[in-house]
Order: C-alpha cells, then sequence, then structure tokens
C-alpha cells in the first residue's frame, strides 16, 4: 500500500493559483485530477477543454492500478522518470529501427512480449508509439496518448479516441512527455477515498 504523500508548500501553491483561474469543481472526481495535475506541470489552462478523458475508463484504470497492480509502459525514458509511484516497463534501449519500424513501435512491441494484456500504456513522446499500440491490440486497461509534434502527433491521437480503447487524450498537436507522467501520476496519487467521496475533492 503507499504511504500517503507528501504534498510541498511550492505544489499546494501551484494549485491555489490554479485553481483561482480555473474552476475546475465541476469535473468528476479523476477527471478533475488529470485534468489539474497536467495543468500543473505544463502551465497551460488551455488543457482543461484540450483533454480528452472517460471518468469510467479512470475509475477502472484507477482500481487497476490501485488493486491489481497493473504494469506501466511508457514509450520513452522521460515519461518513465516522471511517474514517481510505480516502476515502469520502458523497453526503447533494447529497441532497434528499421525501414518498416521506428525504434519507438518495436519498443512497444517489446514491451508487450513482456507484459501482455491489461497495462496501462503511456505515450508521451513518439506517434509512432501509439500507432503501435493500436495495430497491437494490446488489451490495455487505459492508454494515456500524448505524443507531441507536428508530424502524425494530432492524427495518432484522433486514431486513438476512434479506436474506442478506453484512453486520455488531447486534440492539438501538444503533449509531451511531463504531461503525460503527469496524467498516470494523477491516477496513482488519487486516494480510493477521494475517489469514492467526490465531495473530499471539491475543497
Amino acid at each position: 500500500m503507499n504511504t500517503p504523500r507528501t504534498v510541498h508548500p511550492i505544489e499546494q501553491e501551484s494549485y491555489r493559483i490554479l485553481r483561482s483561474r480555473l474552476d475546475t469543481t465541476g469535473f468528476p472526481p479523476l477527471t478533475r485530477a488529470v485534468v489539474e495535475r497536467v495543468i500543473h506541470s505544463s502551465a497551460d489552462v488551455e488543457y482543461a477543454t484540450d483533454l480528452v478523458t472517460d471518468e469510467a475508463a479512470l475509475r477502472t484504470a484507477h482500481t487497476a492500478l490501485h488493486e491489481r497492480g497493473a504494469p506501466v509502459v511508457t514509450d520513452v525514458e522521460m515519461v518513465a522518470s516522471g511517474i514517481t509511484r510505480r516502476e515502469t516497463v520502458c523497453r526503447l534501449a533494447d529497441a532497434a529501427s528499421s525501414p518498416d519500424l521506428t525504434r519507438s513501435a518495436h519498443a512497444v512491441r517489446l514491451a508487450y512480449e513482456q507484459v501482455g494484456p491489461g497495462a496501462v500504456w503511456v505515450i508521451g513522446c513518439a506517434p509512432t508509439a501509439l500507432y503501435e499500440v493500436l495495430a497491437l491490440d494490446v488489451a490495455p486497461v487505459l492508454v494515456i496518448g500524448l505524443p507531441v509534434g507536428f508530424v502524425g502527433a494530432a492524427e495518432s491521437k484522433a486514431a486513438l479516441r476512434a479506436s474506442g480503447l478506453p484512453a486520455v487524450s488531447n486534440v492539438s498537436e501538444k503533449g509531451g512527455s511531463a504531461v503525460a507522467a503527469a496524467a498516470v501520476n494523477a491516477l496513482l496519487y488519487a486516494e480510493p477515498a477521494s475517489v469514492h467521496n467526490p465531495q473530499k475533492e471539491k475543497s
């Protein structure tokens, strides 16, 4: 079981400022947690309307992470280094590129061979990694698809939404390792009591 998390005063002040600029109380508890932590990590309040989430999918992922210890797979080490409450799987160091497969996509294949179905996939860098997650039919608990860039990022996230998989994504080209890690951290930090008692989070 996780020990209670100590929140630094700087983070408390960041959240105070965030909530003074944006009313997040209308979001369901886990959606609110994800939206606020992504904004906290990026100082970009536009994520409040850019992110696409589903509360039921977030609840399922939260349960899988907290009660079943679902594995967390990342596309790059920068995402993995930002996830602070769970060991992660990242196979990029073992992967190789080819004319038909990018290194990031190969890393997804290697990771799926290792963890199998039922993982939380966190893609914050490479659109090709997200496309490979979709192509492999990895049977995820959740896909956090927030790759960044002008080439393929928005399109890969649109494909994720069209797939019907349980997902967190955003509409625009922005994203990146920090916000992808923030989204999964929001689920890892959210205590079960606060999820089942939303009024506790309305303060």
